[in-house]
Formats: C-alpha cells, structure tokens, sequence
C-alpha cells in the first residue's frame, strides 16, 4: 500500500511540473508563430505541432509502457520534452520556423506523457476505483497549468534580462519544469506496467470452468482498432476523447490571438488561459467520483451540455460590439470543463469496455488519435480565425459536437447509467475473439 502511494504521489507531482511547463508557453506559442512568420493564418501552428508531437510519439510511449513499464515511457517522455523547450528556444533565437516548429513537436511529448499517466494511475488500483485515480492524476496538474499561464509575464521579463526574445522567456520556466518532471518520473518503481494492478473480473466464468487464466499478449495494432470500430462503446469512447480534444483546441488556440487582435494586454490573456486551464483540471476528482458512482456515460452527458454552454457563449462574445474579457473568461471555464468531462468520461469508458491485452494499444492509439485531431484543428484555426472571425471557430466546435453525438446513438442503450447495470465490461468472447486476431 505504501508502495503504491508513493507511486501515485510520484506521478502526481510529475504531472504538476508537466502541467507548469505546458502551460508556461501556452499563451505565446500562437504569439510567436506569428511574429516569426508575420502572418496571422501561422498563428495555430504552434499548438498545431505541439500537438502534432504528442499524437506521434503517444502511441510509440503506450508500447513503450507496456514492454519496459510506465517509468521508462514517462521518462524518456518528459526528457524529450524537456530537449523540446530548449529547441524553441534556439528557434526563436534565430527566427527559424523549421527549428521553432520542431521544438515544439518535441514539447509535445511532455504532453503525451501526461495524458498517459493518468492510465498509469489506474494500473495502480481497484478497476472499480479507476475514475477516481484517473482523476487525481488529471487533478495535480490543476496547480502547476494556472500557475504556468502567471509566469508569461515574469518569464517575459526574465527573457528580457536575458537578451532574449521576451516572449521566449517563458519557455525558460518550461524547460526546467519537463527537466524536473523527467527527474521525479525515473524514480518511479518499476513495477508499474499496463494491468499491473486489474482486479478479477465481474464474470467470474472463466475461472470457475477451469479455462487457462493465462492473459493472451498485447493485441497490435490493427487488430485492437477493428476490435473497436466493431463494438459501439468503445468506439463512442474513442470518439469522445478524440472530439473534446478538437474542440477544446481549435477554440483555445485561436483566444489568445482573437483577444490579442482585440487589444487586450498580454497579462489578461495570461488570466484568461489561467482560468480556462483551472476548469480543465480543477473538477476532475468529481468526474472521476460520478465516472465510477454513476457510470462514465453520466459524465460524458454533462460535457455534451457544458461544451455546447462554452460555444453559445463564445459566439456571443464573436458577435458582439466589443469583446468581453468577462464572458471570455466563463466561455474558456465551461470549455475546460467539458474537455475534463470528455477526457474522463471517455477515458473511463474505454478501459471498462475493452479486455486488458487490448488496452494499452487503444490507449496509446486513442491518446494519438486525440492529439492528431487537435492538431488538425490548430493548423484550420489560424485560417479560419482570418477568414470568419472568432465566430467560425465556435462553428467549428459545433460541428465535432454534433458528429460526437451521432456517433453516441448506438452506444448510448449499451452504457450504464443510473438505475441501470454496469457498462458491460470485456467478455469472454471477447477476449477469445481478440486472442484470435493477433
């Protein structure tokens, strides 16, 4: 037990240090871009390769885990990031966008292993409690993502004492916090592996009729996707994660430079990114309490709500005179929130909806797929944002929103919700039918 809260305090204090340095540069990644390149339409492809990063090395990081363990995935993770900052360092310096770009790709990695500690927080208890771990981890980064916004403007100033770019300066305090994230996650034990801690299943048939209790291998792949794409849940689970990803990106990515165009100073787009990380992260331990009480469906229902509250606010402020920092400030709240809803829920609902040598991989395809999608909207943004204004990029949210709950309709009947049985969790045919498509 000491063992484990050790663990979980050690992924708890990563991800805060994480969470500082994303969050750092988060205001002025789309502020550089821009000034590199002097176009407005470059203003998403910051986020667009830090994102870009994180969706090709997730999956890459889930086989990683599950061959070598979550400590030799999370470090090698944060370390790449750690060398990512100091990349876009050089980048800026030089006002090369090649290098500007690869280093923020490379930060993207930090991000990556992020999002796969919250599944390694599973690995370490009860399944039955997976929503509540799950959440912890998504939690800490609470404190280290609203401090890192504060810091532009210090970290501004210190780049200026510096000589340097003072925009720049914030990727200062990233790459010291990857740097002490690295250090925290290699000294995780290395007992922590996908699976490491899964209870018996709810059907305890296998074992009562004598079958092998053996686990079949990690399905690769191709197999584990078509598994998926068959079955309703998972794939509805997939989809929330990946959609929530799109939309809370193709919206934050483009506010800093719609509030920027607006003339508000950079301390209070600072406030802004503040705000909306706090409610990314802030309310997590109560998703993950709902996701296990009442059912990972619950939590998804109440993100389809707050993600479409954050878009009728946004176009509100896109249609009004004047741009409101105030409605600004609730829009990216309720954004954050429904992102925190979508990721948990979905997150949730995956891992009980599939058997466990399948996890891992739509883990690692999942999370990739999540990043790639958002970076697909970061690189639409800056265009869109110039094209039709802050309005078209809430359009655009609403479009994923409205494909996320076509695709809930087959599975919406299957899900446990109050009142009802559990979320029906892997199968024995299921797990015969996976073993058989190695």
């Amino acid at each position: 037990m000491k063992t484990r809260t050790r663990a979980q305090a050690k992924l708890i204090t990563a991800q805060l240090l994480s969470g500082a340095g994303i969050a750092s540069g988060y205001a002025v990644g789309g502020l550089l871009a821009e000034e590199i390149t002097g176009k407005t339409s470059m203003a998403g492809i910051a986020q667009m390769s830090v994102i870009l990063g994180a969706g090709f090395i997730a999956y890459p990081l889930a086989v990683l885990a599950g061959k070598a363990g979550r400590r030799t995935a999370l470090t090698l993770g944060f370390g790449i990031g750690t060398i990512g900052a100091t990349v876009v360092l050089l980048g800026v310096a030089l006002q090369f966008l090649p290098l500007f770009m690869l280093g923020m790709m490379l930060c993207g990695s930090a991000t990556a292993s992020g999002l796969q500690a919250r599944y390694a927080a599973v690995d370490l208890v009860d399944p039955a409690n997976a929503g509540r771990a799950m959440s912890l981890v998504v939690w800490a980064t609470t404190v280290g993502s609203v401090l890192g916004p504060s810091f532009t403007a210090p970290g501004a100033h210190l780049g200026a004492a510096l000589g340097m770019n003072e925009l720049a300066g914030p990727y200062l305090i990233s790459m010291t916090a990857f740097g002490l994230a690295t250090l925290v996650a290699s000294t995780l034990t290395k007992k922590i592996k996908p699976g490491a801690a899964e209870a018996v299943p709810e059907s305890t048939e296998s074992a009562e009729s004598g079958d092998s209790a053996v686990e079949p291998p990690t399905m690769k792949l191709g197999p584990a996707l078509r598994f998926a794409l068959a079955r309703p849940v998972p794939l509805f689970a997939m989809v929330t994660i990946i959609a929530g990803q799109m939309m809370m990106t193709n919206v934050m990515v483009m506010t800093p430079v719609h509030m920027d165009h607006q003339e508000f100073p950079l301390g209070a787009i600072g406030i802004v990114v503040s705000v909306h990380i706090a409610g990314m992260y802030a309310l997590s331990p109560v998703f993950g309490w709902m996701a296990d009480r009442w059912g990972p469906g619950t939590v998804i229902a109440g993100g389809v709500l707050v993600f479409a509250t954050a878009i009728i606010l946004g176009v509100i402020d896109a249609t009004a005179e004047v741009s409101s920092m105030v409605l600004l400030s609730i829009a990216l709240i309720f954004l954050g929130i429904g992102w925190s809803m979508f990721l948990i829920g979905g997150s949730a609902l995956l891992t009980a909806s599939v058997p466990q040598h399948a996890k891992v991989t739509l883990q690692g395809a999942s999370d990739a797929a999540m990043n790639l999608g958002g970076a697909l909207m970061a690189a639409m943004a800056g265009t869109v944002l110039q094209a039709g204004g802050f309005l078209w990029i809430n359009m655009m949210a609403t479009i994923v929103l409205l494909i996320t709950l076509a695709f809930s309709i087959r599975a919406v009947p299957l899900m446990h919700w109050p009142g009802r049985g559990r979320t029906p969790t892997a199968t024995k045919d299921d797990a015969a039918e996976t073993s058989q498509m190695h």
